[in-house]
């Protein structure tokens, strides 16, 4: 593989596809996971083990949730995420541990600090809608790099696309890039994840973008 994508979700948008019962989402961007682009299930004997994170929990719990299942013990959604990515990621030996793997993602988010910025940038959850281009550029700006940003297309009746999922882009040193495919390299996986018959694609310039503030 070739780069690292650190995958940002917004809780809401999770849920609004989900139709299931979450519980109060958070009302920060969490993560979603840290993804090698091109490589899945790498090493399907190394299995996840919560203890070796416990060390982290405090910081998982708070940044890293299982928006879909509130239960505080839940680790399914770490178990997934090491099994079909960390192991994946391990082949860099910064990442070559679950601690290391789970700890550099949470140190990256932070680094990254993306709730920050779009409150900087004006961005704010709520009733408006949003130019894409407008998101696109205050994320380009501050980063200097162009994110990926998924959304979830306008259903029915709706003339908004919802946003759902920023993802920033790093090289095998930890350094931010651009996520855009470069010549030669496969575009990455398509979305992680789909939720019943809904699933996040990449964000429309043409649609106006709803932001939301709760799940309706």
């Amino acid at each position: 593989w070739k780069k690292l994508y650190l995958a940002h979700h917004w809780p809401v948008t999770v849920c609004k596809m989900s139709g299931n019962d979450c519980q109060d989402p958070p009302e920060y961007w969490t993560i979603h996971g840290l993804w090698p682009d091109k490589t899945e299930e790498c090493n399907r004997t190394w299995h996840f083990n919560v203890t070796e994170i416990k060390d982290l929990m405090s910081d998982m719990r708070r940044y890293w949730p299982d928006v879909l299942h509130s239960s505080l013990n839940r680790t399914q959604f770490w178990k997934h995420e090491w099994e079909k990515h960390g192991t994946c990621a391990a082949t860099l030996q910064v990442l070559n541990s679950q601690k290391k793997y789970f700890g550099k993602a949470l140190e990256l988010y932070q680094h990254i600090d993306l709730n920050s910025c779009l409150l900087k940038a004006g961005i704010k959850p709520g009733s408006s809608y949003y130019q894409m281009t407008a998101i696109k550029e205050a994320l380009t700006k501050f980063y200097g790099v162009t994110p990926k940003i998924q959304c979830l297309l306008p259903e029915e009746g709706e003339k908004a696309q919802t946003i759902g999922q920023i993802e920033f882009c790093f090289t095998k040193e930890l350094q931010l890039r651009n996520c855009t495919a470069q010549k030669g390299e496969s575009d990455p996986m398509q979305a992680d994840w789909k939720l019943g018959t809904e699933e996040l694609s990449v964000c429309s310039d043409t649609f106006p973008t709803y932001y939301p503030s709760q799940v309706q």
